[in-house]
């Protein structure tokens, strides 16, 4: 019974991650693509028709806050954020497991910290009622994303954590093992 219980649970926990991860590669791609799109319209409606769009840089700037966030999360779910590893790479396993443990641990917990503070921060952009001039909304909207970017990055490196200790391989995250794979594999003769 203990056991289908850990495989439902386990089970769950992969679906509830997987959509996750598809919405954040969703939210990434569509805000890009839709940056692009603000930027060349603004730019074409700029130089061919000799008028400028007044919401084109307010646009712009919510959709890299967006990117900027979700793509935090997007990249520790990866094991994609940058690491300084060439003496990290000399250490034995056990300590590099150890290392990344403690690593992973110390960055969750900046991440909650961090979102502590964009939650006071947008509070105080609420409290003061600014609004974008050119979209007339709401300044605090565009800086949703900044603690929400903070938590989902928090969450992965505890999950990083747990998984670390649960298995012997090394992750950077729940699914990255570290190390380089097979190099000489790709090098075609």
């Amino acid at each position: 019974m203990e056991e289908k219980k850990a495989t439902y649970s386990s089970i769950v926990f992969r679906f509830v991650d997987t959509q996750i991860s598809r919405l954040e590669g969703f939210m990434l791609a569509v805000s890009v693509v839709l940056m692009a799109a603000n930027t060349i319209a603004g730019v074409i409606s700029r130089f061919v028709f000799n008028y400028s769009f007044s919401f084109t840089d307010e646009l712009n700037s919510i959709f890299i806050i967006l990117v900027t966030f979700s793509g935090i999360s997007y990249a520790a779910r990866q094991g994609r954020h940058i690491r300084m590893s060439a003496i990290f790479d000399t250490f034995p396993d056990w300590l590099r497991k150890g290392f990344t443990i403690i690593i992973s641990a110390i960055t969750a917990a900046v991440m909650f910290f961090l979102c502590y503070y964009a939650v006071e921060y947008i509070q105080t952009l609420m409290q003061r009622g600014r609004i974008m001039p050119a979209l007339g909304i709401p300044i605090w909207w565009a800086y949703v994303w900044v603690p929400v970017g903070f938590f989902v990055t928090g969450v992965q490196y505890v999950l990083t954590v747990v998984k670390n200790l649960r298995e012997k391989d090394i992750y950077l995250s729940t699914d990255m093992l570290d190390g380089y794979g097979d190099i000489d594999a790709d090098i075609e003769v």
